[in-house]
């Protein structure tokens, strides 16, 4: 059997071509040796899924200060990867914005991380009501300086996003080209909507699903250890009662159940990238079955996945 390659698509409209696999940074590279950060990363670089999600998690919900973008660059400086050989993907929080503005964010990042520049930055979340046209000419800024090439958005309520993409087209500026949303087996609905489905289909975005696994949950490893990430509509308790429908679907195809859940995700032909947390190697291996996988029996596993929906009950518009 040949080594499995990690495909490309494009992350969205005029946006990048990127592997459909991305690492991301928030407890993980935390929880690994310099020699198993080194190892995961080569990995990554052999089978073409050199991309990576880092951040600094420095306020609101992640005010952790964590070192883990800091170790990551340290794990880069390592390997020795010519930076015309990966990419990252930033993030700009809105926690504190515009008290905190985007440059100043940018400016930390890439020096915490030891990088010239961001491939593309992701535009958090947020309570309240961020100006989005404001937001929109800051990163354009960025952009212009060539500090990024290209952004998205993460989990923002629907009219926000349509918002943003409106006011870009009319000023002419470079616009969000893809929507990083909680996508999985068990939380659909922001994703499948009406709303956003909308602009996947048409091409105005392109779908980064994140807690694909919801921190772990699906793996059918029990209770995670770490902190994860929110539960919308507070479905948790009903997701761990639901591993072992996963578990059973996955036996049909001789898969593991982290290999059926990502397939789930790389079904949906509005997904450009999968954005997982490997602190692994094995981990990274397990994920990369899941590509086969999704190519040989991605639409069964969608319908046989159907009776884990599990937030139907949420706007579908998003917001939390």
């Amino acid at each position: 059997m040949s080594e499995i390659q990690v495909p490309k698509r494009r992350l969205g409209p005029k946006g990048p071509m990127v592997p459909i696999f991305s690492l991301g940074s928030w407890n993980t590279w935390d929880r690994m040796t310099p020699e198993e950060a080194d190892a995961l990363i080569q990995r990554a670089k052999n089978v073409d899924s050199a991309f990576f999600d880092i951040a600094y998690y420095n306020m609101g919900p992640h005010d952790e200060h964590s070192r883990t973008d800091i170790l990551f660059g340290e794990a880069m400086a390592r390997v020795g990867l010519p930076r015309s050989e990966f990419q990252v993907c930033g993030k700009l929080w809105l926690w504190e914005y515009p008290n905190l503005e985007f440059r100043k964010q940018i400016e930390t990042s890439l020096a915490r991380a030891r990088l010239d520049r961001f491939d593309m930055v992701v535009v958090g979340d947020y309570f309240g009501e961020p100006d989005m046209e404001r937001i929109a000419l800051e990163v354009n800024e960025l952009i212009s300086e060539g500090m990024i090439s290209s952004w998205g958005i993460n989990n923002w309520i629907y009219k926000d996003t349509r918002a943003a993409l409106d006011f870009t087209k009319r000023e002419r500026l470079v616009p969000p080209t893809f929507a990083q949303l909680k996508y999985s087996p068990v939380r659909r609905t922001m994703t499948e909507g009406p709303q956003y489905a909308s602009l996947f289909r048409s091409g105005e975005l392109s779908l980064q699903a994140s807690d694909c696994l919801e921190g772990g949950i699906l793996s059918g490893k029990g209770v995670p250890s770490r902190k994860i990430g929110a539960d919308v509509g507070s479905i948790r308790e009903n997701i761990y009662a639901s591993v072992p429908i996963l578990e059973s679907v996955a036996a049909k195809f001789g898969a593991s159940p982290v290999q059926t859940a990502l397939a789930f995700c790389l079904s949906n032909p509005a997904t450009a990238n999968l954005l997982f947390g490997a602190s692994k190697l094995s981990q990274f291996e397990d994920n990369l079955g899941a590509i086969p996988l999704a190519n040989a029996h991605g639409s069964e596993i969608r319908t046989l996945l159907e009776p884990v929906w599990l937030d139907k009950h949420v706007p579908a518009e998003g917001g939390f």
